[in-house]
């Protein structure tokens, strides 16, 4: 998003329109629902859609993870093309690709159609990832906005608590994946189009929602963002400083360029955005994807029949989102860096144990895992510890540090790439799981995602610096001393 971002006062007191806030912050995180069903679908339909396309696992890996692709190219472009035609016509336009993407994917009859409507999606998905959280700090009043941030990663995750929860359900009452359903449509049909309704509801509640004050300063329609200022304070006067305040930094502002993330001092692309980069990557290098979208199989290669496959899928969902809240409890107390280290030993730990467990457990018939019930209870609570692990550190704090760690001058450039690097990396992640799985197993796979892990930690421990409690102001003066001194030692 291009320029500096105004927070909106707090309210009078007895004035505010919280309620309008809350409700507007709403109706934008359900793109963070539809983010987070959409990544989930996908997990409870593997099997079925390599059967239905008769795919071998290259296929299966590029079915699920071609989403991603689309995924990078809908984040790094959103933030433009918002800046360009408004934060509501585009967030509509992705409600429709939701929909759009959701009722193609279940009447798919191959492969090559399945992955154009998951590549569309995906789109909606990265551009949703972007717009929804920028769009809620453009309009929640500076004493409410952290709280209404939250609210896109609570929705992530239930989004993906639900989807696992309808594949379940329709999986169960259809008696497979593969089964014919309702109006003798298989039923992985069903799961994708299940997502036309909450889509259908993002839809319809942004045809409510005002523009946001920001980009119609930008866009020369003061008048406009007074009355939606009005609207959010209640405070006429408020609304007159704010916009007059909002047009400063526009005016004053440029459009973030790529090239801002090289020094000027040192002629180096600058050390935070390589951390930033590195973050980013990491996040999806332990594996935390491979449980959500592939969840389902690898519970079966473990011996689990389908039904009891898409049940731990309903358990892991539940812990995502109970360890949602305990972030958000924490972020702010404990501080960003130590939940960080303790995710990344805890998730090694974790991941340690299940590569044990899977690298020694007997085979049974056509090469299936053969797990005793106790060594299957200890890799269920592995599992779900796991993802408790990630749930309350390296889920939603990546996007946390992302956002407070770049200098104001280049941060809409480093957001840019260092989101294209997270949902590149959660391609290479999804798109090898299932030749891993195939060539090396389940216990060596994990052993490389628990080696990430611990890669992670030294990460943290040696170049993640502490920002809570810092102002961006404060931070961006920091990088700026330190350029300059860069710059002064380089030959």
């Amino acid at each position: 998003m291009q320029g500096q971002e105004v927070d909106l006062p707090p309210p009078a007191e007895g004035q505010g329109n919280t309620l309008l806030v809350i409700f507007i912050s709403l109706a934008a995180a359900l793109g963070g629902f539809l983010f987070g069903f959409d990544s989930g679908v996908i997990n409870g339909t593997v099997d079925a859609l390599q059967e239905a396309f008769n795919s071998d696992a290259v296929g299966t890996g590029f079915n699920v993870a071609s989403m991603l692709l689309g995924s990078a190219v809908g984040a790094f472009f959103a933030g433009t093309i918002a800046d360009k035609f408004g934060r509501r016509l585009v967030m509509i336009a992705t409600a429709c690709l939701f929909i759009f993407s959701a009722w193609g994917s279940g009447f798919a009859g191959g492969s090559t159609t399945f992955v154009f409507f998951r590549i569309v999606g995906g789109m909606a998905v990265g551009a949703a990832s972007v717009l929804a959280p920028a769009y809620i700090s453009e309009i929640s009043p500076a004493h409410i906005r952290g709280r209404m941030a939250t609210l896109q990663q609570l929705m992530i995750v239930v989004g993906l608590f639900i989807a696992f929860l309808s594949n379940y359900l329709i999986a169960g009452t259809a008696g497979g994946a593969s089964e014919l359903f309702w109006w003798d449509f298989q039923a992985w049909r069903w799961m994708y189009w299940v997502e036309i309704v909450p889509g259908s509801i993002f839809l319809i509640s942004l045809l409510f929602i005002p523009e946001s004050p920001r980009y119609l300063v930008a866009a020369g329609r003061t008048d406009r963002a007074q009355e939606v200022l009005e609207r959010l304070l209640n405070a006429k006067d408020q609304a007159v400083q704010t916009v007059a305040d909002i047009k400063s930094t526009v005016l004053e502002s440029r459009k973030p360029r790529i090239s801002d993330i090289i020094s000027t001092h040192t002629g180096r692309v600058h050390p935070i955005v390589w951390v930033g980069l590195g973050l980013a990557a990491l996040q999806q290098f332990t594996g935390i994807n491979v449980i959500f979208y592939y969840g389902a199989t690898l519970w079966q290669a473990a011996g689990f029949d389908e039904s009891s496959a898409l049940m731990q899928n309903v358990i892991s969902g539940s812990v995502n989102v109970f360890f949602t809240f305990v972030a958000i409890a924490l972020i702010d107390k404990v501080g960003r860096r130590p939940l960080l280290l303790i995710g990344a030993l805890g998730q090694a730990a974790m991941l340690g144990v299940m590569a044990f467990v899977f690298g020694t457990a007997a085979s049974g018939d056509a090469d299936a895992l053969m797990l005793s019930d106790g060594a299957g209870l200890v890799a269920l609570l592995a599992a779900n510890a796991y993802i408790a692990f990630f749930a309350f550190s390296w889920g939603p704090i990546m996007w946390v540090m992302l956002g407070e760690m770049f200098p104001n001058r280049f941060r809409g450039a480093a957001l840019a790439l260092a989101g294209l690097t997270q949902w590149l990396s959660n391609f290479a992640i999804t798109m090898t799981f299932p030749i891993m799985l195939a060539s090396l197993g389940l216990g060596v796979s994990y052993g490389i995602y628990a080696a990430f892990g611990v890669l992670a930690f030294i990460f943290v421990q040696r170049y993640i610096q502490e920002t809570m409690g810092k102002t961006l102001e404060d931070m961006s003066r920091e990088h700026e001393a330190a350029d300059v001194a860069a710059g002064q030692a380089s030959p």
